[in-house]
């Protein structure tokens, strides 16, 4: 896991000696029999820079219990469980304020040993409050500080929503376990179009603009799209069947690399029960004609992202008017003066959602 990804802090200008210690001396015993890691030790684990355990300890007191003036930092088993229920909050979008609350209010549960077998084992825990878009369920709604957060160094995401901002840390962390649940509980609590607007498009937007920018992170924006599309392909997966008897036909044009957003677009339509053949892009132009041909769609949807491919052309090349299917194109390819006037732009996902399903469920 990338340092920037959980702290938001300043990187230090110096390290500790703790820091520098080698990892065979990192563990310590203490007469707990429980051991105790330091600075740098838990800085690896947890992956995040030494600097930012020091920050946490001194704004949020989530540092070594028991620390004391001219002792290295040790962390126990209790100290460690907290910061990583401060990570876990903050790669779901709190902020670090938040996040330091919710792990001093719910510190993970240890692992226990019976010390004899004549005592009763541990009583089973009440059920783990549960974090909602960086709240704790029950507690008041706090304000985020400073009104903008970036999300992880270099990531600009001011004014996102709580799940993009985790959605953001998550992908520059590369951590696609936590990106693809929180996508998911974004796509069953507020729909593809929601979750689309809200939390994918800024973050993809945010990824791109800092890879533009400082020339590095072309794997967490694949990392990112791969499991977008593994999020909105399981809602396709697990939709109610079609009420349209004729499908509608959705691909990029051919040549066109991106497909994203039409996974957007197949996973809105299979949740407003649109049944549609979704075609990826490594389809090329004939293969495009017979899947038109043998699928008699009442909707053809072409979508191009380039105008190098969005080529009028390309709607000759189809047997859209044979098949009596309704054009659509969409994608910020596409001129709409250069647009035969039987093909209809549709210029955001929510006015293709509508147009389509209209056309094809009256």
């Amino acid at each position: 896991m990338r340092p920037e990804c959980v702290q938001g802090h300043d990187r230090p200008s110096t390290t500790d000696s703790a820091d520098l210690e080698r990892p065979a001396q990192d563990a310590v015993p203490v007469d707990d029999d429980q051991p105790r890691l330091t600075v740098a030790a838990v800085a690896r684990r947890l992956g995040v820079a030494p600097a930012t355990l020091r920050t946490w300890d001194r704004r949020y007191g989530l540092g070594p219990s028991d620390h004391t003036s001219g002792r290295h930092r040790r962390y126990g088993p209790d100290d460690i469980a907290r910061l990583e229920q401060m990570q876990r909050a903050l790669l779901r979008g709190a902020s670090p304020a938040e996040a330091a609350r919710y792990a001093r209010t719910v510190a993970a549960p240890l692992p226990q040993r019976y010390p004899a077998a004549a005592e009763e084992p541990p009583q089973e825990a009440g059920p783990e409050p549960l974090m909602l878009s960086g709240l704790l369920e029950g507690e008041p709604e706090f304000k985020f500080e400073g009104g903008s957060n970036t999300g992880g160094r270099g990531l600009k995401l001011s004014g996102a929503v709580p799940r993009a901002r985790g959605l953001g840390r998550a992908a520059l962390a590369l951590d696609s376990w936590s990106a693809q649940k929180l996508l998911i509980e974004g796509l069953d609590a507020d729909g593809v179009v929601e979750t689309w607007n809200t939390v994918l498009r800024p973050v993809l937007r945010a990824v791109v603009e800092r890879r533009q920018r400082s020339g590095v992170g072309v794997e967490a924006q694949q990392l990112l799209v791969d499991c977008a599309s593994t999020a909105l392909r399981s809602v396709i997966a697990s939709a109610s069947p079609p009420l349209n008897p004729r499908p509608v036909v959705l691909a990029p044009v051919p040549g066109e690399a991106q497909e994203l957003e039409l996974v957007a677009l197949a996973a809105a339509l299979a949740a407003n029960r649109v049944g549609h053949r979704l075609f990826g892009a490594a389809l090329p132009t004939e293969g495009l004609a017979a899947a038109v041909r043998r699928s008699a769609p009442a909707a053809v949807v072409l979508w191009a992202d380039q105008s190098h491919y969005a080529a009028p052309r390309v709607l000759e090349d189809i047997p859209i008017t044979r098949q009596r299917a309704r054009a659509f194109v969409a994608g910020a390819g596409w001129a709409p003066a250069s647009l035969p006037g039987h093909v209809e732009l549709l210029d955001s996902l929510e006015s293709a959602v509508a147009r389509v399903s209209e056309t094809v469920l009256g």
